[in-house]
C-alpha cells in the first residue's frame, strides 16, 4: 500500500511540475511568435527545451529527489542526458509533429495545437522518466575518481 501511496504522490507531483513547465513553455511561446516575430515552429522547439530544464531540475530536485539524493555533478548530467534523449526526445517530437499536423492540417491556433501535443507526451514522458531516467542510482553515487 505504501508503494501505491508513494507512486501516486511522485504522479502528482510530476503533474505538478509539468504544469509549472507548460506556464513556461507557453511563456516562451507567446514572448518569441507575438513579441519576437520567429515561427511557430522553432518557437515551439526553444519553448520545449526550456520546458525541459526546467522540469529537469524540478524533477531532481523534488518529485525523484528519494532516488537523487547524494547525487554526484556526474550522475546528474547523465541524468540529464538521459532525459533529454528519452522523456526529451519524445516530448520535441510530439511537439513539432502534432503541432505541425493541428496547425496545418485542421487549421488549430499554434497555442491550442501546442497543449494537444503537450498532453499526447504526457504520459509516456512520465514512464521514461520513471524507468529509466530516475530510476535507480546505484552507479552515479559514487565520486569521480
Amino acid at each position: 500500500m505504501s508503494t501505491l501511496i508513494g507512486g501516486t504522490r511522485r504522479f502528482l507531483r510530476y503533474n505538478l511540475v509539468g504544469a509549472m513547465g507548460l506556464s513556461v513553455k507557453f511563456s516562451v511561446l507567446t514572448a518569441l511568435v507575438e513579441f519576437a516575430g520567429v515561427g511557430y515552429l522553432p518557437s515551439t522547439a526553444v519553448a520545449v527545451e526550456a520546458a525541459m530544464i526546467h522540469n529537469f531540475t524540478w524533477h531532481l530536485r523534488w518529485t525523484w529527489r528519494d532516488r537523487c539524493a547524494g547525487l554526484f555533478l556526474r550522475g546528474a548530467l547523465m541524468r540529464l542526458l538521459r532525459f533529454h534523449l528519452g522523456a526529451g526526445a519524445v516530448a520535441m517530437f510530439a511537439n513539432l509533429f502534432v503541432t505541425r499536423f493541428l496547425v496545418q492540417e485542421l487549421g488549430m491556433h499554434y497555442a491550442a495545437a501546442n497543449l494537444a501535443a503537450t498532453v499526447f507526451a504526457g504520459m509516456a514522458n512520465f514512464m521514461i522518466s520513471n524507468f529509466v531516467v530516475f530510476a535507480s542510482r546505484a552507479k552515479e553515487v559514487t565520486p569521480l575518481a
